[in-house]
C-alpha cells in the first residue's frame, strides 16, 4: 500500500510538479491550493505526510502545522513546510514542523526529505 501525502501550495505550477514527482515515486498524492481545505482533508484521508506552503491565503502553513500537531490523532504525522523565506527557519520550526524546504527547491531534495521522514 502506497503512502499518502497531502500537499498545500497556492501556486498551481508548483503543486503540479510536486504532485507529479511524488506520484512518480509511488506515493499517493492529494493536492490542494486552499488552506481552508487542509484540516478536513487531514481528518478524512489520514495522510502519512503533509507538505505545506508557508505563504498562502487564509491560515498560513505554519498556523496549519500548529493546528495539526496539536491534535492528538494527527500529532505524529511528519510535516514539511515550503518557504521562500530561508532566513526565518527558526520561526518556521517553532510551528512544530519536522522539516523545511526552501523555495526554489530541488526535486531530489524533496524526494529525499519525504523518504527520510516516512522511514
Amino acid at each position: 500500500m502506497s503512502k499518502r501525502i497531502l500537499v498545500l501550495d497556492d501556486n498551481h505550477d508548483i503543486l503540479d510538479v510536486v504532485s507529479e514527482t511524488l506520484s512518480y515515486e509511488q506515493f499517493e498524492v492529494q493536492g490542494t491550493s486552499q488552506s481552508e481545505t487542509v484540516l478536513p482533508l487531514v481528518k478524512n484521508s489520514h495522510p502519512n505526510l503533509i507538505i505545506l506552503d508557508y505563504r498562502v491565503a487564509g491560515l498560513n502553513g505554519g498556523e496549519l502545522c500548529q493546528q495539526i500537531k496539536s491534535d492528538p490523532d494527527f500529532k505524529d504525522i511528519p510535516i514539511i513546510i515550503f518557504s521562500a523565506y530561508v532566513n526565518h527557519a527558526d520561526e518556521l520550526f517553532a510551528y512544530g514542523c519536522d522539516a523545511i524546504i526552501n523555495k526554489p527547491f530541488d526535486l531530489t531534495e524533496l524526494v529525499n526529505k519525504v523518504n527520510t521522514l516516512l522511514q
